[in-house]
């Protein structure tokens, strides 16, 4: 009697290169190309204004008076120092109040949604003006740390600059932080809740049938399922975010788009500045969305 092999079917889906463009995709680009192509031509011969692109990056690489990075470029440090920060205290926050809406007892679930819908049907603007005067007026006196952000007279060392910046500005870079990291927290509570809603019941009910504790049950089991799960809306959040950095200069937060603006006010070359000022956060932004598509695609080769 022969024996039947069972034939394996390859589950795993076809993998296709991102670049690989459709007949419609060249349609869309070829389009876009003639757009660009007619506004550039416009440009050249409907538009009077004369561009100084070499006097403009010239000044974006003039060091200052003293000798230290130029001032584009300290703004664009300050912006990566608010990025990070603020999506470190984001992401704290943001799973703190996830967890709490997600869970049973009220006395957590209630003070955390009531957050989350303020602060989501909040203007961003708005939001920031309030909480930078009562941060400044209310918060930083009551927790004692007028001597250290306000009135800090040592000389910060080398760790110390490169995390936080110049002393005179540290009150500065804790305002933006807790505002920018605020604002996003409550989109990320909003994004760890639906993952773990998005968690089978048979996902809860194995772990504790095998008798795992809490932190194991979410360390080995609820966690990683969650984080694949989350990946692309943390994307947007966090690419979000860095973008949102730019609202914080109207508080006086001295960074890309603040030294952008005197820049362009003081030169007068407007167009240009602001052209690579836009330039500098569409790289910022597209990295972080190659950064997370990698993520994304080392995932789906796991799963």
């Amino acid at each position: 009697m022969s024996q039947q092999v069972p034939i394996q079917s390859n589950l795993n889906p076809v993998s296709r290169s991102p670049w690989r463009f459709k007949p419609m995709d060249w349609i869309l680009l070829a389009l876009c190309l003639t757009l660009f192509t007619w506004l550039y031509h416009r440009s050249t011969i409907g538009v009077n204004y004369i561009w100084h692109w070499d006097d403009a990056l010239s000044l974006l690489f003039t060091p200052r008076a003293d000798g230290s990075l130029p001032y584009f470029f300290q703004g664009l440090i300050s912006t990566l120092r608010l990025s990070l920060w603020g999506l470190a205290f984001a992401l704290v926050v943001g799973v703190a109040l996830g967890l709490a809406k997600f869970s049973s007892s009220p006395w957590l679930r209630m003070p955390a949604n009531t957050f989350i819908q303020l602060v989501r049907n909040i203007p961003p603007l708005v939001f920031i003006f309030i909480f930078y005067f009562f941060i400044s007026n209310q918060l930083i006196p009551l927790l004692g740390l007028e001597a250290v952000l306000r009135n800090y007279t040592g000389q910060p060392n080398a760790l110390q600059s490169f995390l936080f910046g110049p002393s005179n500005l540290w009150e500065n870079l804790a305002s933006g932080v807790l505002c920018i990291g605020l604002l996003s927290s409550a989109y990320i509570g909003e994004i760890i809740r639906a993952g773990l809603q998005g968690i089978p019941q048979g996902q809860w009910e194995a772990a504790d049938s095998l008798g795992m504790s809490r932190w194991s049950k979410y360390r080995y089991v609820i966690t990683p399922q969650v984080m694949k799960s989350i990946t692309p809306a943390l994307a947007g959040q966090t690419i979000s975010l860095v973008k949102d950095t730019s609202i914080v200069s109207l508080i006086s937060i001295q960074e890309m788009t603040f030294v952008g603006t005197e820049m362009a006010n003081s030169s007068g070359y407007i167009f240009e500045i602001w052209l690579i000022v836009g330039l500098i956060y569409f790289i910022l932004c597209l990295g972080l969305s190659l950064f997370f598509r990698a993520i994304e695609k080392r995932n789906t080769i796991s799963d």
